[in-house]
């Protein structure tokens, strides 16, 4: 039999994608080791060199990407396989990314176009999956879905805690007006991302004062990239989803489930946080309309959240990302919007159209079941694999 190494923490689909590998013949041996850093971390190195040495597998697989264990399988000569689930992943911004084991899938094409024009080999788009049968189990063996039940509902955080906030005024006047203006800017805008652009040489030099840049020997992360991320992505995230669901709750009933505070958000009914695998499909399946609002860091890739919808026949009305088109049907499997006051139509129409909202609900997910699953997925990544 075949084996794999897998390096297991808390992505979402990590339990997915570990039990598709195992459907499909696969035996799994995991890491648990808890990895100190991402890029040094001479104890998990040495003890993985000792697994990787002690038995004969395939490669290593990880969901998103680690340094220290594409060195290692460099090192070792084994096949180090990994799949995003977040973007842009940071980790990936260093010069590991050029070693001959990696086999590198990221789910965002903006972000294979980015490293392929570095010069890094084995990258490949890979968009992400869900796993329906999972799903349909848990529906088969619950009786609460009266507990779920929503008109509007938002599964998701709103990045109260963000690092923006914490050194907005250190800044100079100019410089908070600049990045003031790019949010708001930035905010109205789906299926664009403007930040880059607007970090130009002379606003990121005049902003090195007052941002301190923390990386390691070998990362090739630079400010633009950490701090269009880390800052005012997470930021912009902030303002965009404050703004709709406090738009939205002046008219119609809007839930949210979430870790976030929402006692500041009057009209919006703030339910707690679900379960990722117990609670949130049924979120999904019970809720007339699922907003989802895609962070600004996922440039162009559709996140896991359309596919969570989806899978779990939720009705979902998303943002405009660039790769929607290129997998989904608007108004067939999902809808989506170009701006807020889009949004704000459709929903007051789809809230009035029930036989509509249902069947796009019902051939989202009959799309995503036949087309999306975790076992074709990987089956497309182990043709690649075995092709490269």
């Amino acid at each position: 039999m075949s084996k794999i190494l897998m390096y297991r923490w808390k992505a979402y689909n990590y339990k997915d994608i570990k039990h598709t590998f195992e459907k499909m013949g696969y035996e799994i041996k995991e890491v648990y080791q808890d990895l100190l850093n991402y890029d040094v971390d001479e104890e998990f190195a040495g003890n993985l060199k000792g697994m990787i040495k002690a038995d004969v597998y395939d490669f290593f697989f990880t969901v998103n990407y680690f340094p220290l264990i594409s060195n290692v399988c460099e090192e070792c000569g084994l096949l180090y396989v990994c799949w995003s689930c977040d973007n842009p992943l940071i980790s990936l911004y260093h010069k590991s990314v050029f070693n001959d084991v990696n086999r590198i899938f990221l789910f965002d094409l903006t972000n294979v176009e980015e490293f392929r024009g570095m010069g890094a080999e084995h990258i490949y788009h890979l968009p992400l999956a869900v796993d329906c049968d999972r799903i349909d189990y848990l529906f088969a063996n619950s009786q609460d879905f009266a507990d779920y039940e929503n008109e509007i509902s938002f599964v998701g955080s709103l990045y109260e805690k963000n690092s923006y906030d914490k050194m907005e005024y250190t800044l100079p006047d100019y410089l908070r007006g600049y990045f003031e203006a790019t949010m708001e800017a930035q905010r109205d805008l789906q299926g664009v991302n403007i930040i880059d652009r607007m970090l130009t040489p002379e606003i990121l030099m005049e902003l090195e004062n007052y941002f301190e840049l923390e990386k390691s020997e070998d990362s090739l992360s630079d400010l633009n990239l950490i701090f269009s991320v880390t800052t005012l992505g997470f930021k912009i995230a902030q303002k965009q989803r404050r703004r709709i669901l406090i738009d939205l709750s002046k008219h119609h009933d809007v839930s949210i489930y979430t870790n976030s505070n929402t006692s500041d958000l009057l009209r919006v009914k703030g339910k707690g946080s679900v379960d990722y695998w117990s609670e949130m499909p049924k979120v999904f399946a019970g809720s007339k309309i699922n907003l989802n609002m895609t962070i600004p860091n996922i440039k162009s890739g559709v996140p896991l959240r359309i596919y969570d919808i989806l899978g779990a026949g939720g009705f979902a009305l998303t943002n405009f990302q660039a790769e929607l088109p290129m997998f989904f049907e608007n108004e067939k499997h999902l809808v989506w919007y170009y701006s807020n006051e889009d949004l704000y139509e459709k929903v007051d129409y789809y809230l009035k159209h029930d036989s509509e909202r249902n069947r796009i609900a019902t051939s989202g997910r009959d799309f995503v079941r036949t087309n999306c699953s975790y076992e074709n997925r990987i089956s497309e990544m182990l043709e690649v694999i075995r092709r490269d």
